[in-house]
């Protein structure tokens, strides 16, 4: 009691010699000695460790990198059947004596016929042949099978009847078919969705597994270019005017549900290059075909 001395008088506090003693002299050189491992066995790691280097944010080549035009192109080229031959392949091999002087067609020739296909449900397939007197045009409607989704009973495309339908016509080597891409729209609903999807992707893997070139056309593209784009235009639009440009097979086009073959044809016309010239009245149309 004596190391402190408290004076009433000065109000000060003396501190006697006894209490200048180190406090806890052993853990201070614990500390230390702590501190001086831990600068050691850091320079140590620091130097025989390799550093780890954070990974950085992958960098993709970008849409902007790569053309527009090089993207579609690619994608054309794997919907293009037959692919097109390398210069050093030989479509006619060596010992092959059985060709004689016969001409063996071009992966790449051309074919007279053009396909359109609306790959809905209710859709169809139209074809287009060039022929002396222009071209003649036949439509069929895409083959369905009733299937059980749930508790309900839906129409979905008919996988073998569309191959055994193309096979039946014996299509030409070079022939296009051009069929309207499908878009999604938020009015349509998950199962519009996903059926609209499934019909385009089975139309295009039957059509290239059937040796058939596809391009696909927004379906804005092909109603701009016959003036049926707009809030205006209905389906019964699209029928009068297949029933103009087709009036040879215009009693397959006059009821309500028949807007599918009307579409195809459209499509398919579209495919051929048939460019419609309308007068001032707008009532009727005159049709020219350019070569594709």
């Amino acid at each position: 009691m004596g190391a402190l001395q408290f004076h009433q008088h000065h109000h000060q506090l003396q501190i006697s010699p006894k209490s200048m003693t180190p406090i806890f002299p052993c853990n201070l050189r614990a500390i230390t000695t702590t501190l001086c491992l831990r600068s050691i066995v850091s320079e140590r790691f620091s130097t025989s460790l390799p550093k780890l280097c954070t990974p950085k944010s992958a960098k993709t080549k970008s849409i902007s990198k790569v053309s527009a035009d090089e993207l579609k192109e690619k994608w054309l080229q794997s919907l293009t059947c037959p692919p097109p031959l390398k210069e050093t392949e030989n479509p006619i091999p060596e010992n092959d004596v059985s060709c004689g002087n016969e001409e063996v067609p071009s992966s790449n020739s051309g074919s007279q016929w053009v396909i359109g296909i609306d790959p809905d449900v209710s859709g169809a397939l139209a074809i287009l042949k060039t022929n002396d007197f222009g071209y003649s045009a036949q439509v069929y409607d895409s083959p369905n099978v009733k299937v059980l989704v749930g508790n309900r009973v839906r129409r979905r495309l008919d996988a073998n009847a569309m191959v055994e339908l193309l096979r039946s016509f014996n299509i030409p080597l070079g022939t296009t078919a051009y069929i309207e891409q499908s878009i999604p729209f938020p009015g349509d609903g998950k199962q519009g969705w996903w059926s609209g999807g499934f019909n385009y992707g089975l139309w295009i893997g039957v059509l290239v597994a059937s040796e058939v070139s596809v391009v696909p056309v927004p379906s804005m593209r092909w109603k701009s270019e016959f003036k049926l784009s707009g809030n205006g235009s209905t389906k019964d639009n699209s029928r009068a005017l297949a029933c103009n440009l087709f009036p040879q097979i215009s009693s397959s086009l006059r009821r309500k549900k028949d807007h599918g073959r009307a579409e195809a044809l459209l499509i398919a016309a579209y495919g051929k290059g048939i460019k419609l010239n309308f007068d001032s009245s707008n009532t009727n149309t005159t049709t020219t075909t350019s070569t594709t």
